[in-house]
């Protein structure tokens, strides 16, 4: 097994084998963080287990209340790959608007990290431990699947900008009041609890 990440909530191994697979194990959290680590994990697995046989998303192969086993879906980062071909934002619209008619909203889309190139060149999604669920695509949901789409559109402005349409532009232009809320707020907090939790 390889340890792919480790932090003060649990582990992430990838499994050998044909077809990979990753293991989020909770259960070498944090004594004190083992709560919050199991119910982001369930959160994960819910989401997953809704995004079930779409591309561009790993399976959910069980989960048992302290380990997730997903598969593991080969490619770089976003930041790794630096993606220029418009081809690649397209292709993650189109996943950004599957995933949204599964009633699923990421929530942690502005982390290149989340956002893989596939040998392919084709985009992928990982780490689902904030996403929102709501199958009747509520209010919340809708606002929280355009900060989805804002987020995307960030990464398309960096890698690819003068691919940008002009209804693009105007929506990276005018945040939501959450948005901006959270921005001057929260946004600041959650850096630095990312970063001590590792």
């Amino acid at each position: 097994m390889r340890i792919q990440s480790t932090a003060i909530l649990g582990t992430v191994r990838l499994l050998p084998g044909e077809p990979p697979l990753a293991c989020r194990d909770t259960a070498e959290a944090r004594w004190w963080a083992r709560a919050v680590a199991r119910r982001l994990a369930a959160r994960e697995a819910r989401a997953l287990h809704a995004l079930a046989g779409l591309g561009g998303f790993p399976a959910l192969l069980g989960w048992d209340g302290r380990r997730l086993l997903r598969s593991a879906i080969p490619g770089l980062t976003l930041r790794e790959a630096q993606p220029r071909d418009p081809a690649y934002f397209r292709a993650a619209l189109r996943l950004l608007t599957r995933m949204h008619r599964r009633g699923i909203a990421h929530n942690d889309l502005a982390r290149e990290p989340n956002w893989l190139v596939t040998p392919a060149g084709a985009p992928a999604l990982i780490d689902f431990q904030l996403a929102w669920r709501d199958p009747r695509r509520g209010r919340l949901f809708r606002l929280m699947a355009r900060e989805d789409l804002r987020h995307l559109l960030k990464h398309k402005r960096q890698y690819c900008a003068q691919h940008l349409s002009a209804r693009q532009r105007r929506l990276l232009a005018s945040p939501s009041g959450a948005a901006r809320l959270w921005r001057w707020t929260l946004q600041p907090l959650g850096r630095r609890l990312r970063a001590w939790l590792g």
